[in-house]
């Protein structure tokens, strides 16, 4: 019988849960707003204080296995564990700073360097996507579930999701070059990735080197479980065997059908940005 994985998802689940109202506990409140060191971007006391109640919980729930988090300095156990937990406590801190809701926090499993378990909770909208690759995808929004599966035709129009906070002409360029007319700006790695998921949209492409595989893993799980793509811009899939940490060749992730149509695009604006060789 297959493992299924339902201690791990429930785990993640209710981690990513409660950490949600970590958030929202400073939300509304006065707090100071800090810039990483070499660029790494802001953080505040919300994703300190949830990632280490995330790490806590895992390790506390999930002894044996390893644990990379964005704001725990230690970052070795990916290559050290056939079972390892990648946690972004706050994807979309620019987001929650501006106050316009859209961040998320990423709980993601990796077995064997394969994004294997992912949870992606939206703490405003109590929006909960969680999944199994292979077993299925599933959405609980306000305390209703349903199952997420792509259809076998993408939708037409193709509609695009793309970030708020890394607008650039290359992007726009694609959209055109791909005739492309409706286009998302949205906050979170984790709530673009939902979008294709749920079929809300059929194409994110994130043409940078700027993320890292805590932004990753558990969106990853999100769309494979829901039976769609997700890998760099070369169409390859990410490792979480701890050979890297960051995203250096950008993020694509799309509906299956439409991936053979977009790729060569793709990868022209991967060369273009220096992202591809």
């Amino acid at each position: 019988m297959k493992y299924d994985f339902t201690k791990e998802l429930q785990v993640a689940a209710r981690l990513a849960r409660e950490a949600g109202r970590i958030l929202l506990d400073v939300y509304d409140t006065e707090y100071e707003v800090t810039q990483k060191p070499g660029g790494g971007g802001p953080v505040t006391i919300a994703d300190e204080r949830a990632n280490a109640f995330i790490v806590r919980g895992l390790r506390e729930a999930f002894p044996d296995d390893g644990v990379v988090a964005e704001e725990s300095e230690e970052t070795s156990d990916a290559a050290r564990f056939s079972r390892c937990w990648f946690v972004d406590p706050l994807d979309g801190t620019k987001e929650f700073v501006q106050h316009n809701d859209q961040f998320a926090i990423h709980i993601g499993l990796a077995v064997d360097g394969e994004a294997t378990v992912g949870v992606v909770y939206q703490p405003v909208d109590d929006k909960c996507y969680s999944g199994v690759v292979g077993l299925g995808c599933t959405l609980e929004e306000r305390g209703v579930a349903r199952v997420l599966r792509l259809p076998s035709v993408a939708h037409v129009p193709m509609r695009m999701v793309v970030s708020r906070s890394h607008r650039t002409k290359r992007l726009l360029d694609l959209c055109e070059s791909l005739g492309i007319e409706e286009v998302q700006h949205v906050g979170s790695v984790g709530i673009k990735c939902g979008m294709i998921a749920a079929a809300d949209a059929d194409l994110y492409v994130h043409a940078s080197r700027i993320s890292y595989r805590w932004d990753a893993c558990a969106p990853e799980v999100i769309v494979r479980a829901a039976g769609g793509f997700f890998g760099d811009m070369a169409g390859q899939p990410y490792r979480y065997d701890g050979t890297e940490l960051q995203n250096l060749r950008g993020i694509v992730a799309c509906h299956p059908a439409v991936l053979d149509e977009v790729l060569p695009a793709i990868e022209q604006t991967g060369r273009e940005a220096a992202i591809l060789s």
